[in-house]
């Protein structure tokens, strides 16, 4: 008789498994871990493109805090967030988080040195 090659079984490894199980906690722990001067850096540099570097407008309006004191937290997440249709305004959702676009909020409405 034939020695018969065995070949694993296709589906769910202990590998796997575990590769999966450490992308998943690692994802969440980054989601979860806010870098405050890497923001600061995304709000002068890349919205700064357009509202000034200095945030006090461009193409985009007045960024600082003495002018966004009539919004709240919430309106200014679902501005970076999903963006303002038909205005240069992107949306930021697929390249930030919800706890990003928070801290970025209260951030804005801080008044400070920016």
């Amino acid at each position: 008789m034939a020695d018969v090659i065995r070949r694993p079984k296709r589906g769910w490894t202990a590998r796997t498994l575990l590769t999966g199980a450490v992308f998943v906690a690692t994802s969440a722990f980054a989601a979860e871990t806010i870098d405050p001067a890497a923001l600061k850096r995304l709000v002068h540099q890349d919205c700064g493109s357009c509202h000034g570097l200095s945030l006090k407008g461009g193409l985009g309006p007045d960024l600082r805090a003495e002018n966004l004191q009539h919004y709240d937290v919430d309106v200014l997440m679902d501005v970076i967030l999903d963006g303002i249709p038909d205005t240069a305004m992107p949306p930021w959702r697929p390249l930030m988080t919800q706890e990003e676009a928070e801290w970025i909020a209260h951030y804005l409405l801080t008044p400070e040195e920016q």
